[in-house]
């Protein structure tokens, strides 16, 4: 009698395969839910999927967009979205959701936000739960991300949710680093830190209009002056400070601009392709400690005495570094 495996029940590899490369919208959502499962069968599948698929992959143009909850990133990113739609462009929008560390849910409400280009057919937007992982960024991200462009997407818009180690996780995985933000709010420059704007390769500020224009203005040329004493991420380019209005779509046109300069300035320096190997490398390393810290968790030893350890840690009885020198014992693991 033939069994069937839950991986059985689902499509085979080479159905995988043609239909991401097709562009099969349906399909390319199903194989990144295949990437997203913890299931060890669907884990095998999935690193075989995106080997196959990895002669496909890296030719989208990958922009990463962060900034603090309220300042119109979804609103930026679907007018944006539609211009690039409306200019031949294929894009897809990877926003990374919160989720809940009390009931594991997250809000998943990206589609309904991004309204208008949800409904277009030449867009695609997965909405990720971040799952508790480090910086509010998924472990499957990048997996996404090579699944889209071997799907022929060749913009992808990765949406952080502005919080804690989000932007530096994105950025480590980005051509391009927009950070956003609000003028009008006291002071203007208290709100982001100096480890963000380094980082960036545009901040624009957004919201631009009406009686806000003057202040978006003024809070640009702060910005601008902060910008002259820090160290910019690249020899070749000075990040510029635009004032935008994601809402009446406009300023967006030289924002795509400024994104093009600066791949073609960093292509020409031979930057461009410096950094997608470091992405690939570091990629590499998230996956071993991934690969590493799952083995630890699925021994059967770790697992019997871990309750125990996390006890006398919570209690102060064990010191947290002897803990995890006996997990470490435990798992067969040399420190």
């Amino acid at each position: 009698m033939r069994t069937t495996t839950a991986a059985a029940t689902g499509p085979s590899l080479a159905a995988y395969i043609d239909g991401v490369r097709s562009g099969d919208r349906a399909m390319l959502a199903r194989a990144i839910t295949l990437v997203e499962s913890t299931k060890t069968e669907h884990a095998a599948l999935a690193q075989k999927l995106l080997q196959a698929l990895l002669p496909d992959t890296g030719g989208a143009l990958r922009l990463g967009v962060t900034g603090v909850p309220g300042v119109g990133k979804s609103t930026t990113i679907d007018e944006l979205g539609m211009n690039l739609v409306g200019s031949g462009h294929r894009v897809a929008v990877l926003a990374v959701d919160p989720t809940s560390k009390r009931t594991g849910g997250s809000i998943l409400g990206d589609k309904t936000r991004m309204s208008r280009l949800a409904q277009e057919p030449k867009a695609f937007i997965r909405p990720s739960p971040t799952s508790g992982t480090l910086g509010g960024v998924t472990r499957k991200t990048r997996e996404t991300m090579a699944l889209c462009e071997a799907a022929g997407f060749d913009v992808i818009i990765v949406e952080t949710v502005g919080v804690g180690q989000s932007e530096i996780a994105v950025a480590d995985m980005a051509d391009f680093f927009l950070v956003l933000l609000l003028a009008g709010g006291g002071d203007d420059l208290q709100g982001i830190k100096k480890g963000i704007i380094e980082i960036a390769d545009m901040i624009a500020i957004n919201k631009a209009d009406g009686d806000n224009v003057t202040r978006a203005e003024r809070a640009a040329a702060e910005y601008r002056a902060a910008l002259q004493i820090l160290n910019p991420p690249s020899p070749t380019w000075s990040p510029p400070v635009i004032t935008i209005s994601g809402r009446e779509n406009k300023g967006l046109d030289k924002l795509w601009e400024k994104v093009l300069a600066h791949r073609q300035a960093l292509t020409a320096s031979g930057e461009f392709a410096q950094r997608r190997q470091r992405q690939a490398v570091a990629w590499m390393r998230d996956m071993l400690n991934d690969r590493i810290m799952a083995s630890v968790q699925s021994n059967p030893h770790v697992a019997a005495r871990l309750p125990s350890l996390e006890a006398e840690v919570r209690e102060g009885r064990l010191l947290p570094t002897l803990a995890v020198d006996e997990i470490m014992a435990l798992a067969g693991v040399r420190a």
